[in-house]
């Protein structure tokens, strides 16, 4: 069974883009707040407060760097560089209100790397320290350079603590509806591996058991026993997911009889068209429905003849599963329940999947084709002829 390969979510890429902005106005802010200052104050002023400023650049840096990297560390090294620089930043805010506008960058760069009360304190401490350099700035007299950084900062963490909730609940969405599908297609490889082959070889024992001694009981023992050892290695790959026997190398046609053998002894594989190389998650589908098919010849045909037709098109892959057995009604199947019934709505939802249509042709007395069509790229080298 082929490895479920995660997908790299969306909300992770704008996550990233959101970052890289705050970091390059940062640096922006930064670098202008600088000249401004060095120009409106002498010399002796510009060094220390200068060096102060580059100081808070390199620890944004260092903390920037931390914080990304913190699903990767055992213990979150980023926070006493987060502290050092809140502590740095308040002092430079306060010494040189010029730098204020770059409080924005400081203000999420806390709110990444803390979560809890430890993010509204650093948030809080970074508002706090813009409101003071602004309040001094105006000479102490002007109230609104107080209460603009702190109003500023409960409306920004209000609505951060929005976007966190909401980014909480997609991915508690995200995580369910992934169990579901996951749920679903175990259940699929259950059904045509397992499941199947505990069914047929049920009825090999109930066999035996009606004619026993006779040889051919001995013989439906031994094909029994055949079948539970192969469920056996099936139920194995299951727990370890681990490939299909013969899916990931080996000629297709060989694979497809041999899974169908393991249900229709007489079974035999027929090739039309070009074969060429299948992508796997295709090679495992027709695998699993030529499976499924013949476990229901075997449990439900009757049938004398059975075939499996492997076609290859230019731009699709083809199979055709005939048994000439009493066929039924396909709009009469029951839904699926604990007897059974899940057999043709997991081929069809395989095929379907990769873009495929699976169609099913039967009526009572007249057999059964079960026709699976799946669309495969289109070889380069043909392009244009």
């Amino acid at each position: 069974m082929p490895l479920a390969l995660p997908r790299t979510a969306p909300s992770g890429r704008i996550d990233g883009r959101i970052d890289a902005v705050v970091h390059l106005g940062f640096a922006v802010l930064m670098v202008a707040s600088a000249v401004r200052y060095v120009m409106r104050h002498s010399p002796a002023d510009n060094l220390w407060t200068v060096a102060l400023a580059a100081a808070v650049c390199a620890l944004y840096a260092v903390t920037a760097v931390l914080a990304h990297r913190r699903a990767a560390q055992r213990r979150p090294l980023w926070i006493p560089w987060m502290a050092a620089l809140v502590v740095a930043w308040a002092a430079l805010v306060i010494v040189a209100p010029s730098f204020a506008w770059c409080s924005f960058a400081i203000f999420f760069l806390t709110r990444t790397a803390f979560r809890g009360w430890a993010g509204y304190v650093a948030g809080g401490a970074t508002a706090a320290a813009t409101a003071v350099g602004l309040f001094r700035m105006s000479d102490w007299t002007d109230v609104a350079m107080l209460l603009g950084p702190l109003a500023a900062g409960a409306l920004l963490t209000l609505i951060y603590d929005k976007i966190e909730r909401d980014q909480e609940r997609l991915a508690a969405s995200e995580r369910a509806a992934g169990i579901a599908t996951e749920r679903e297609r175990v259940s699929r490889e259950i059904h045509d591996t397992v499941t199947q082959g505990l069914a047929s070889s049920l009825l090999l024992l109930e066999a035996a058991q009606r004619s026993w001694p006779a040889k051919a009981a001995q013989d439906d023992v031994r094909h029994a026993t055949h079948l539970l050892r192969r469920n056996l290695a099936d139920t194995r790959s299951l727990v370890h997911e681990l490939s299909a026997p013969g899916l990931e190398s080996g000629p297709l046609p060989e694979a497809l009889e041999h899974a169908a053998r393991q249900h229709v002894d007489s079974i035999r594989v027929q090739v039309t068209g070009e074969a060429r190389q299948l992508p796997p998650e295709v090679r495992h589908t027709l695998l699993r429905v030529t499976q499924s098919a013949a476990a229901n010849i075997n449990l439900h045909a009757h049938a004398d003849h059975a075939s499996v037709t492997l076609g290859y098109l230019p731009d699709a892959v083809t199979l055709d599963v005939f048994d000439d057995g009493r066929g039924f009604d396909p709009g009469a199947v029951p839904p699926p329940s604990e007897a059974g019934g899940y057999g043709l709505r997991a081929m069809r939802q395989r095929v379907e999947q990769l873009g495929g249509e699976l169609s099913v042709e039967s009526s009572p007395g007249e057999g059964t084709i079960i026709a699976a069509q799946l669309p495969l790229p289109v070889d380069p080298s043909k392009e244009g002829l």
